[in-house]
């Protein structure tokens, strides 16, 4: 048999498997909607797939595709899960029991994915299940009836009844009422996570607000407040969690004097403070844009640490978010007088979803990846020596403090600009120190200090801009920053892994 004849007749075999494959995990997307988003089997999968990524493979795909890397992933995974689809399908053509049990242990894998997870429920495999269903059952019907189209080479357990029309027909509801359902399932997660009917507390210690930045002044520059939807994300997260914020309860606990249980309306009820503070990923390259500033609204943790009486014998603060991740901040950065956060605001605005909603913690100086746990609901008094978190479990360091760093914005690496009378722009960053000069360097010749832009305090970010009379020519543009304590921005290379990134920035720009 010709490769083009098996093609032709293989072809709707393996499209009736992706079909069938399509719309169980569709249907099951809608019950994980209703129940726990998480638990939808591709999104369960792919938290597996994230987990069990070596950390040079999860570096790279954070390089390579930024804050897209998880619509790859899912994408890669429902790829990967279509073309074993297809392959159950075109078995089941001449092995029906075989194709059917393919289809039922891709949607087994699912299930066991769903329930390995640390905050598992038992109906966390309620959309698993729905999928193990349908998904054999789907294909069954649409292999039989397919069968019985090709006429004098139908299997005997073919449906005499069937028809090209019914065939058809049949396909294209299970084509239509998988969009529905998936449709359907991420209308209803939109409509459960708005927090519209929330309204934040007053502050007993407001900022004025921050001065202009220079962005009006300099066009390309970073705005010196990041707005909410703008603001790096990076987490192991597929789907945004879903708390309700009634039913959310932090607890402290461990090493402590008192255990705590602090509900979201006590935690309202305690004296908020406004903070101005810069966060930044652990992932970002030397001139990257995982790094953001904000106004956040938040209880310091010393004094709900303070509440619980912490043992001096407690070098780490373990917390975890509701679905169990774990993240481990060093106790002397909490207790060393620092502006360390409990943060349910962001910019004036109930604290998105994205961003840690009901409660995160915002640590300034460290990294997010040892500081910044979001949707937090536990914080474990403790030692290096007893736990371990999931970062560290996976090689990265344990105190990780921001390094001073600085990113030109403007002019824009490989761009074309005019000649004449422009600007060098960009913003300069060292948490818990703050900038105190940036120097731009032109061709490899002397560093010239930049003109700053308004301050926002030692633990927010600063901007800055050179005025450049750009003759024509490659040009190459460097940047340093330098900090309050005297410190410099090293010139020295490192990766973000296992403790940030580190050197000089430069950029190549033509002028023509």
């Amino acid at each position: 048999m010709s490769v083009a004849r098996r093609a032709r007749e293989n072809g709707p075999f393996a499209a009736i498997g992706v079909l069938a494959a399509t719309f169980a995990v569709a249907v099951a997307h809608f019950v994980a909607s209703l129940l726990n988003p998480q638990s939808s089997p591709i999104l369960a999968v792919g938290s597996a797939v994230i987990d069990a990524t070596p950390t040079p493979m999860k570096t790279w795909a954070i390089r390579q595709f930024g804050t897209n890397d998880k619509i790859i992933l899912i994408g890669s995974v429902f790829a990967g899960t279509l073309v074993l689809a297809a392959i159950a399908g075109i078995i089941a053509r001449r092995h029906l029991r075989a194709g059917l049990v393919i289809t039922f242990i891709l949607v087994a894998i699912a299930g066991v994915a769903a329930l390995v997870r640390p905050t598992a429920e038992i109906l966390d495999v309620i959309p698993a299940l729905v999928a193990a269903v349908l998904g054999p059952l789907t294909l069954w019907w649409l292999v039989r009836a397919l069968r019985a189209l090709e006429g004098p080479v139908a299997a005997s357990d073919a449906e005499p009844g069937s028809s090209r029309r019914g065939f058809l027909i049949g396909s294209g509801v299970l084509l239509l009422g998988g969009a529905a359902a998936a449709g359907a399932g991420q209308w209803i997660y939109k409509t459960r996570s708005s927090l519209s009917n929330i309204v934040l507390p007053k502050a007993s210690r407001t900022l004025p607000a921050l001065p202009a930045g220079l962005e009006a002044k300099v066009p390309g520059i970073t705005p010196f407040s990041t707005p909410n939807d703008k603001f790096y994300r990076v987490d192991t997260k597929l789907a945004v969690p879903i708390v309700d914020h009634n039913d959310w309860v932090l607890t402290v606990d461990g090493m402590v004097d008192k255990k705590l249980k602090i509900s979201y309306n006590d935690l309202r009820d305690m004296a908020f403070e406004e903070s101005d503070i810069t966060l930044t990923c652990v992932s970002n390259e030397v001139g990257g844009r995982y790094v953001g500033g904000a106004r956040w609204l938040g209880v310091p943790l010393k004094r709900i640490l303070d509440q619980a009486g912490i043992s001096p014998d407690a070098d780490q603060l373990m917390s975890t978010d509701v679905e169990g991740f774990k993240i481990g901040t060093p106790m002397s950065a909490l207790l060393d007088g620092r502006n360390a956060i409990i943060a349910i605001g962001m910019n004036g605005k109930v604290l998105p979803r994205e961003h840690g909603f009901p409660a995160r913690l915002v640590v300034p100086g460290l990294y997010g990846f040892v500081s910044a746990t979001k949707w937090v609901t536990r914080l474990t008094a403790t030692t290096y020596a007893k736990d371990t978190s999931y970062w560290t479990d996976r090689k990265w360091a344990t105190d990780a403090p921001i390094k001073i760093a600085s990113r030109i914005d403007t002019p824009k690496a490989l761009t074309n600009i005019k000649p004449g009378m422009t600007a060098i722009g960009g913003v300069a960053w060292a948490q818990n120190n703050g900038i105190a000069k940036v120097e731009v360097r032109i061709d490899g010749g002397a560093w010239t200090e930049a003109e700053l832009g308004p301050s926002g305090g030692n633990d927010y970010w600063r901007q800055w801009f050179l005025p450049w009379d750009a003759p024509a020519g490659n040009h190459r543009l460097s940047v340093r920053a330098f900090g309050n304590d005297g410190s410099e921005q090293t010139a020295v290379k490192a990766n973000p892994f296992p403790a940030g990134s580190s050197g000089i920035q430069e950029v190549v720009v033509t002028v023509s």
